[in-house]
């Protein structure tokens, strides 16, 4: 069971953060379970907002997540995560090698139909907005697995 759930960019600041409050809207909204789904990211702009764009499309589904601040991915959210999202295959690679523990838990959020996600940082919307509906689909994906 799959109860304490990471999801991992880079910046922390676009990808994560939408995928960590679509997850949460879906299984704790939702489900109603107890679970724990934080976000961090490999290189992150520790104690900032998620990306401007990103906070706008997300209110346009209901979500507000300006009240959001970056983090850095450490070991402790490594060891107690039961599964690690992240967006690339590069991303799981990184985090396996620098934990090699974290093996058998880190999967792409487009796992099931083997897509990765692109960093949307400083792009313009339209790319933003591509970038959320492959979270959305990941989401999904996962949701249904959970």
């Amino acid at each position: 069971m799959f109860e304490n759930i990471l999801v991992v960019c880079i910046g922390n600041i676009c990808r994560s953060p939408v995928a960590e409050a679509l997850l949460k809207d879906a299984l704790i909204n939702k489900v109603k379970k107890d679970y724990k789904i934080s976000s961090a990211g490999l290189g992150a702009m520790v104690g900032h907002q998620p990306d401007k764009t990103v906070c706008e499309l997300m209110l346009e589904k209901g979500i507000d997540i300006s009240d959001y601040r970056a983090a850095q991915l450490n070991q402790e959210m490594i060891y107690k995560s039961d599964l690690i999202l992240v967006m690339e295959t590069a991303h799981k690679e990184l985090i396996e090698h620098k934990e090699p523990s974290a093996k058998g838990k880190v999967f792409k959020l487009g796992e099931w139909r083997n897509f990765e996600i692109p960093d949307p940082y400083r792009q313009e919307r339209k790319v933003f907005e591509e970038v959320v509906q492959l979270i959305e689909k990941g989401v999904q994906d996962w949701v249904s697995k959970i």
